[in-house]
């Protein structure tokens, strides 16, 4: 893959932060940075990513690429910037009170904003920007990941064709009657079926996606679906 390997997640697999010792990096707890690191420090490529720490503007350069004197490892790391506005509506409104509770069977009920959702499709759109900005050919490799980035791939699709999109949802994925009382549903579901592959975790999340696909027209998406289960390097 090398330089065609593009990395999309909220988290990024590095935050750097301003200590009495100077600018301190640190890793994110969690196991998406554990696993795709990994393959980023073995193949290379770009990771892209919310930047979120005190520290992280003054460590990039004026692309939002992280200087080689803070990070030196064989990808790149680009950080986008998000304001508070666009956190509370994309990250803490429809991912984590809207999706997150829609997804895990709880009794917190979702919540929806009709103002979440626009800031949702508009951070979407930015890190659907940064993978086309960020890709070596016009046939890149762009791993996906979580309910947070579920537009990006259509996005991409729709400028880059030919991308090889692989899309991977780390929480449970909703029976079609609970799905349904998500009111962006449509577009949620067209974004993940602009892939060239769905992972979820086991195969009840499977067959759940299975089911939403079928229950939209014939013929829609050729997404291969299946279940990836992430586990630790035993």
């Amino acid at each position: 893959c090398g330089d065609d390997l593009i990395v999309v997640s909220n988290r990024a697999p590095c935050v750097h932060s301003h200590t009495n010792d100077g600018i301190v990096a640190q890793r994110p707890a969690g196991g998406l940075v554990t696993a795709l690191e990994a393959v980023l420090a073995n193949e290379g490529g770009c990771w892209i990513a919310h930047g979120s720490g005190d520290a992280d503007r003054e460590t990039c350069d004026e692309h939002g690429h992280v200087l080689k004197r803070y990070l030196d490892t064989p990808y790149r790391l680009r950080r986008l910037w998000l304001d508070a506005d666009e956190v509370a509506g994309y990250y803490d409104g429809l991912s984590n009170e809207g999706l997150w509770p829609l997804c895990h069977r709880t009794d917190v009920e979702p919540t929806f904003r009709a103002s979440d959702w626009e800031h949702y499709v508009r951070v979407n759109r930015r890190f659907a920007d940064a993978v086309v900005a960020e890709a070596a050919t016009s046939r890149p490799v762009v791993l996906v990941q979580d309910y947070h980035l579920a537009l990006v791939p259509r996005m991409v699709r729709e400028r880059l064709p030919d991308a090889v999109i692989v899309l991977f949802w780390h929480i449970p994925f909703p029976a079609p009657q609970r799905l349904a009382r998500l009111p962006w549903r449509e577009q949620v579901m067209d974004g993940l079926l602009a892939s060239t592959v769905v992972g979820l975790q086991t195969p009840a999340d499977a067959a759940n996606f299975r089911s939403a696909r079928a229950a939209r027209p014939e013929g829609e998406g050729s997404a291969h679906v299946d279940a990836y289960p992430i586990s630790i390097g035993w």
